[in-house]
């Protein structure tokens, strides 16, 4: 068993080499970072066993917006606003339910 059953990387747009160049988004990852901690441990989502939530200097999807990647799941998500980050909070990470407005990676339509 692993030692949380999910982890949620949000990525910051950091890069400590100077040789190469961030994407840059003024907070917007950390900030984001900071209110998907703060509401999820209030939801009793995070700890062993169960989520944890970490900041990725880079993901390198920087042309994509502001993401984050849900592991084991391997879902990408893209978000705009807080209301975008407590839908997932409350669907995905609360109730394994996939927020597919917000996915990257959209399933292919059966049609």
């Amino acid at each position: 068993m692993s030692f949380y059953a999910k982890q949620l990387f949000v990525c910051t747009n950091r890069r400590d080499n100077p040789c190469r160049q961030s994407c840059g988004d003024d907070n917007v990852g950390a900030d984001a970072v900071d209110y998907l901690k703060g509401h999820a441990k209030a939801m009793g989502l995070m700890g062993v066993g169960k989520l944890r939530i970490s900041s990725a200097g880079c993901l390198g999807r920087c042309d994509e917006g502001p993401v984050m990647v849900l592991y084991p799941q391997g879902r990408w998500y893209t978000y705009v606003d807080e209301t975008d980050l407590q839908e997932i909070l409350d669907e995905e990470l609360a109730n394994d339910r996939v927020v597919t407005r917000l996915l990257l990676d959209k399933p292919e339509s059966s049609e």
